[in-house]
């Protein structure tokens, strides 16, 4: 909203200093302190309204060390981190781009059915909370309304050839022009560490015959559909000791930022040679808040956390992280750049598959790791929350630096 207010003041009344709103580095930076200061100040008042409503996490026994001290715990901290996001976005972000109203819808839309998640158990005493079936189908519903919006709507483009670059020589420099770029609508994505990267899901119809390009849309929705269930459910099974999730998301969400300014941005993706997609580094004033969010969550979830994000915030996070790679054509990336999800989700998904199997075929079920998802494998082997968690951040640094090395090496 701000930013409509400065643009009409420095277009109408030529007011000084009112034209550095149109710089996105201006208002993310903007974005990223403000919701840091939300989260923090607020999100005090926010932990004390969960308490009064006696809104406390029932802990399952399980056996880890620890575990009993953490019941009453506030939970539905996720009310933090997306009212620190959107309160920026809403007032920094040029509202009618259309990632940004994905992102907003996407917020939102995983926020609602992770909060009735957490009342059903919270309220109504049921630990199994909102039905399996119904989060897949919320789930399945914005992957479908996300896939429909990136194929469909005329505004999301990509640049498919910047033409001729005209090179103009004067008399005291170079003076290097560069052209308009050739926009159309494609469903091409980002190879990871391969040359000529650019793979376009139409092509897997091509076996069909000519005119196969208007049915790539039978393809790319249930990929996203696809993602964005597989990436949510793995933000949602990180969510398991203090600070897991929130920390190792946004350094994902931070190097996600890193592609998105880039990819948006003509001059940069011509030096790097990647796919350039118009108007997309909007999108990095919507990171900026969401990674203030995340790190002012962690003021109150470090250990000992003073309030759970619970699936309010798991299940949104989870989300956003997908929509942001598939709009920035770098949803292939996500096994890299999210390594600890999809290390979380295998981890549970061999336990349970392992044990099923040993059972019916030796009579006895028997497991791969002492508990999943993995973070509780090393709390079983003694390790401290705070060592594992530190570690887990290690290594989410790790594969966010080497995801943002493939924009060159290939």
């Amino acid at each position: 909203m701000l930013y409509y207010l400065f643009e009409y003041l420095d277009k109408t009344l030529d007011i000084p200093g009112t034209g550095v709103f149109q710089y996105i580095t201006f208002r993310s930076a903007l974005a990223l302190m403000l919701s840091l200061l939300l989260s923090t100040i607020y999100g005090k008042r926010i932990i004390n309204f969960l308490r009064n409503q006696q809104v406390g996490e029932t802990v399952r026994e399980l056996g880890l060390q620890g575990q009993n001290e953490k019941a009453g715990t506030p939970t539905m901290g996720g009310l933090i981190i997306i009212f620190a996001t959107l309160v920026p976005v809403l007032l920094f972000a040029r509202l009618h781009n259309i990632y940004i109203v994905l992102l907003i819808v996407t917020t939102l839309w995983m926020g609602t059915i992770g909060f009735v998640d957490d009342y059903i158990k919270i309220f109504k005493k049921d630990k199994e909370g909102l039905k399996g079936i119904f989060k897949v189908i919320g789930q399945v519903g914005l992957g479908i309304i996300v896939g429909a919006v990136l194929y469909f709507n005329p505004a999301v483009t990509v640049r498919t050839d910047t033409g001729r670059t005209d090179v103009f020589k004067s008399s005291t420099n170079t003076t290097v022009v560069l052209p308009a770029p050739v926009e159309e609508k494609s469903t091409a994505t980002t190879i990871p560490f391969v040359k000529n990267n650019e793979f376009d899901y139409a092509e897997i119809l091509a076996f069909t015959g000519e005119g196969y390009e208007k049915w790539a849309w039978l393809i790319f929705i249930p990929v996203v559909i696809f993602i964005i269930t597989a990436v949510s459910n793995g933000a949602n099974l990180t969510d398991g000791i203090d600070g897991l999730a929130a920390g190792t998301s946004a350094v994902s969400v931070l190097a996600l930022g890193i592609f998105t300014f880039v990819s948006g941005n003509i001059i940069f993706s011509n030096y790097l040679n990647i796919m350039y997609i118009p108007n997309s580094g909007e999108m990095t004033v919507f990171i900026s808040a969401f990674v203030g969010a995340l790190i002012g969550f962690l003021w109150y979830n470090s250990y000992p956390a003073s309030v759970f994000m619970g699936d309010t915030g798991s299940l949104t996070i989870g989300g956003i992280i997908a929509v942001l790679a598939i709009a920035v054509r770098k949803e292939l990336l996500i096994p890299l750049l999210c390594g600890i999800f999809l290390v979380e989700n295998f981890s549970v998904v061999l336990q349970v598959s392992y044990f099923k199997f040993t059972k019916k075929r030796y009579g006895e079920g028997r497991r791969i790791f002492l508990m999943s998802p993995l973070h509780h494998h090393y709390q079983k082997k003694g390790y401290h929350e705070s060592k594992i968690v530190t570690r887990f951040w290690i290594v989410a640094i790790m594969l966010a630096i080497l995801s943002i090395v493939t924009l060159k090496l290939r």
